[in-house]
């Protein structure tokens, strides 16, 4: 355990971030003084009142006060990271590294005029990145580059979201409510959407849309009238003929019927996602999914022949009783069916899912251990079998409590990468979000800027309350005409 004294500075939050890193590889208590003084950053690990480790950095002078602040935080963190790397002895394959977008830290450096062989020995030096995943952040940063250069001025992106799904998965952290359980309020809940969407494509009118993803959830979750309401509703209010593209993650196979598959391609909804998690059926049984791998594959089948030709497909290694064997077999199954997609997420065990609930404090230490080294060559061989499929690294991101402190990246087919998954990562132009737990992302002053407009997360309060979440809307949209 480690009990931190930060003085001179309030960057505790970020440190502590640091020390929960390397918590499963620290055994016994240890004292850690963070100091912030002339310009130098130092940190002291300290056992029974002895300096164990110590590590001391200058702080780079800056121009403005915001870079100086920035310049001491980064300092702050990399002596603390030193010095629990030297107790450890384990070098962390994203360093020091835990915010969730590191391409961002990329184009952020390249604005300043920073070129790559200066970013690649930072990244090394001061972040302690390791090789392989300063190459995948900067061939990932280069694929978003030719995405986000072409947004317009006044772009806006739609994000709806249907928070139903037929059971809730072992590992869900989503606002996500079951169908059986909540069946009785999808028509109410469709009806506060559609008046939310209406008045999202007036206020908004005249701007023109790069991407449309619903999400969730799962969307189709929604019988097949109600499916056809919801579609019909945006292609009636919204101005789409322009748009660029158009997603339903579709999602769990048992939702997905071929008159659902039909709604969608006449609706003109051109990407889909047909997620299975895993192709081992032991697995599925095990996360609470209600379906068979054969489903799977006879649900990609069906979407095939209706002319889908945009496909993806999601898998989440670490999953619970899952070794390196079994993602290979998921990996040779995708291979087969040739998705134009797929996305790779690194299992994260988050605060409010089951799995979270199911683990005491000690075995999930024990757990995190355990993944981590079956983690790193799962990742491994994923990219191996993505990019000999022909799809390569387009965007990426990272959560807290990932298993071994990996990624989730989306590979992608030249020509297929997906739009949203960028824009949502990069923040690079308004993201404006319909449904129950939904935020909006206000993108002003070329990402300088960004104001968030929230949604309640709970169900019968969206419906209730759907007035209120409009005027917030009309606040916010008001603020900077």
């Amino acid at each position: 355990m480690i009990n931190l004294k930060c003085i001179n500075h309030d960057t505790e939050y970020e440190i502590n971030n640091i020390i929960h890193l390397f918590e499963p590889y620290i055994e016994g208590d240890y004292e850690l003084e963070s100091v912030y003084e002339k310009n130098l950053a130092t940190a002291k690990l300290i056992k029974e009142d002895n300096v164990i480790f110590e590590k001391q950095s200058p702080i780079d002078e800056a121009d403005t006060e915001l870079k100086a602040k920035k310049n001491m935080k980064l300092m702050l963190k990399e002596t603390v990271y030193e010095v629990l790397y030297q107790l450890t002895g384990k070098a962390m394959p994203w360093g020091m590294l835990t915010g969730i977008r590191p391409t961002k830290i990329v184009h952020d450096y390249q604005k300043q005029g920073i070129n790559e062989a200066t970013l690649r020995e930072k990244f090394d030096k001061v972040y302690h990145i390791s090789q392989d995943k300063v190459d995948l952040m900067i061939e990932v940063a280069k694929a978003e580059e030719e995405i986000l250069s072409k947004n317009k001025q006044d772009e806006i992106s739609i994000y709806i979201g249907i928070p139903f799904c037929p059971t809730r998965c072992v590992y869900c952290s989503f606002t996500a409510y079951s169908l059986e359980a909540k069946k009785n309020h999808v028509e109410t809940y469709l009806d506060a959407l559609c008046k939310e969407i209406s008045f999202i494509a007036e206020a908004q009118k005249g701007k023109p849309i790069r991407s449309l993803y619903i999400g969730g959830g799962t969307p189709t979750s929604l019988n097949e009238a109600q499916l056809e309401r919801l579609l019909n509703h945006i292609q009636n209010v919204f101005e789409l003929e322009q748009i660029e593209e158009y997603t339903i993650e579709a999602g769990r196979p048992d939702t997905i019927t071929r008159e659902k598959l039909e709604i969608m391609k006449r609706m003109n909804v051109g990407r889909i996602s047909i997620n299975p998690q895993s192709m081992n059926q032991k697995t599925l049984d095990a996360i609470g999914r209600h379906h068979t791998v054969e489903e799977i594959k006879e649900v990609f089948k069906i979407a095939r022949e209706l002319g889908h030709d945009n496909i993806n497909m999601d898998i989440i290694l670490g999953l619970p009783g899952e070794e390196v064997e079994d993602v290979a077999h998921t990996l040779e199954e995708l291979k087969k069916l040739n998705p134009e997609n797929i996305t790779v997420h690194t299992m994260a065990i988050k605060r409010a899912s089951r799995l979270k609930e199911e683990l005491r404090k000690s075995d999930e230490m024990a757990y995190q251990l355990a993944q981590a080294k079956k983690i790193e060559a799962m990742l491994d061989l994923s990219q191996q079998a993505c990019r000999s499929m022909g799809l390569n690294p387009y965007y990426m991101y990272r959560q807290k409590n990932m298993l071994g402190n990996f990624e989730n990246v989306g590979y992608a087919k030249p020509g297929y990468e997906c739009i949203y998954n960028v824009e949502i990562m990069e923040e690079s132009e308004s993201i404006i979000a319909a449904g129950a737990g939904a935020i909006t992302k206000m993108v002003y002053q070329n990402g300088e800027r960004i104001d968030r407009i929230a949604n309640v997360k709970s169900l019968e309060d969206y419906i209730t309350r759907i007035d209120e979440m409009i005027e917030r809307k009309r606040e916010g949209f008001m603020k900077y005409r």
